[in-house]
């Protein structure tokens, strides 16, 4: 059941156990930082008096902790969060996307990989790929709900442990409004950042999979732009290098593009299991 006593705009975590929650703290106090005025509430298992929450709620039953949560947001317009991300700069007129769609989602990266590609009940086109279940942005409305609900339903029929191949199946035979958002409010691949030329964007939400580093590899923890960016600068080259080789190190080819094919081919390779993002 939703809570009672709507507001206008807010963000909302799903922490299970107690490294979560500490991720979600650190997420939504650099949220405050910047946003001071947007609310932030906390679904959770732990106990919790962090000032950087308004409320904090318990995790109702559902299929996974996430999709039991998206539905009960009390907010008219709800930015849920992954709770490994940071929040760089105002959200500004973000939530003013609703106002023409009711919900908004990010492309997911690794597109070519088998991860990204698993298909549900439907076959789609490469150029409709999975879309990334960590920074989602929805309103409160009968038509919304019921897509929540119905990826649910989706989720259990397919039994995959992702929640993004359900997500793909679902907007893919839906009538619902939906918009792409543009990579700086779901920065996955921080990298980017020297990619892009002054102008080209304003950097809002890091969403990095290093920021649960200490938790998964028992590696140092990683908390900020600062630390993330060079640490994946460095994964990056190694990527390259275990598909290239090292002395063919990206651009040196006369086709910029002919790596990307090589990635490609070894990953359709029957040798080549699925990578993990």
């Amino acid at each position: 059941m939703r809570q009672a006593g709507t507001m206008r705009e807010g963000v909302i975590y799903v922490a299970q156990g107690p490294d979560y929650l500490d991720l979600a703290i650190q997420s939504a106090g650099s949220l405050k930082r910047h946003n001071p005025e947007i609310a932030a509430e906390v679904f959770t298992d732990q106990p919790c008096d962090s000032p950087c929450f308004d409320r904090v709620l318990p995790i109702p039953d559902g299929p996974t902790p996430k999709l039991a949560c998206l539905p009960e947001s009390r907010f008219q317009r709800t930015l849920y969060l992954d709770c490994d991300t940071v929040i760089l700069a105002p959200l500004g007129d973000l939530f003013d996307i609703l106002e023409r769609f009711p919900l908004a989602v990010a492309h997911d990266v690794r597109r070519t990989s088998n991860l990204i590609r698993e298909g549900g009940d439907h076959d789609t086109p490469y150029a409709f790929p999975q879309l990334n279940g960590g920074v989602i942005l929805y309103r409160d409305s009968a038509e919304v709900r019921s897509f929540l609900l119905n990826w649910q339903v989706q989720y259990r029929k397919l039994a995959r442990k992702r929640d993004q191949v359900s997500l793909r199946d679902l907007l893919w035979s839906s009538d619902l409004r939906f918009y792409v958002l543009p990579p700086e409010f779901n920065l996955r691949r921080v990298t980017m950042l020297d990619a892009w030329e002054p102008l080209d964007v304003r950097p809002t939400i890091m969403h990095s999979h290093r920021l649960l580093q200490h938790m998964r590899m028992g590696d140092v923890r990683l908390s900020t732009l600062a630390e993330v960016l060079p640490a994946e600068r460095i994964a990056l080259a190694e990527e390259w290098d275990a598909v290239l080789g090292p002395l063919a190190a990206p651009g040196e080819t006369a086709d910029p593009t002919e790596r990307f094919s090589i990635a490609e081919a070894g990953e359709r390779s029957p040798a080549q299991g699925p990578s993990d993002e």
